[in-house]
């Protein structure tokens, strides 16, 4: 499913941006998926949580992976390099969409929990899925 999303300030100018619900039956394919293709890429982790704002979780570090638990219960990001590592435990789910930019890049992932906390995983440079190969190693 994609639809309008909101519009997005970039160098000045105003751009809607489209949005693809991912469907809970999918995350765990997704996100075996989706780190496949990133995996390496520098991303900022941001949460937005009801009652305590904005934060920077992480900024500008390698993605390793993304994981969906079977049951949808739980997703977990993992970023760093080995030795140094950081995990983020997103508990209770209940939907995952991906900003998609007009030129149809993946720009960000967000996850909405239950309890109504947002975690917006972004990349430093967005670009198209057929223009991805992997990281460079």
């Amino acid at each position: 499913m994609t639809g309008r999303g909101p519009t997005r300030r970039k160098e000045g100018v105003m751009e809607a941006m489209r949005n693809r619900h991912v469907p809970r039956p999918e995350w765990r394919a997704f996100f075996d998926a989706f780190s496949h293709r990133y995996e390496g890429w520098l991303v900022t982790v941001r949460v937005l949580h009801p009652r305590f704002g904005s934060q920077i979780e992480a900024s500008e570090i390698p993605l390793e992976g993304i994981v969906a638990t079977d049951d949808a219960a739980e997703i977990s990001l993992h970023l760093g390099r080995a030795g140094n590592s950081i995990e983020h435990e997103i508990r209770s789910p209940r939907e995952v969409w991906v900003e998609v930019s007009p030129e149809g890049a993946e720009e960000a992932v967000s996850v909405e929990s239950e309890d109504g906390t947002k975690t917006i995983i972004e990349f430093r440079t967005p670009a198209l899925p057929e223009t991805v190969d992997g990281p460079v190693h």
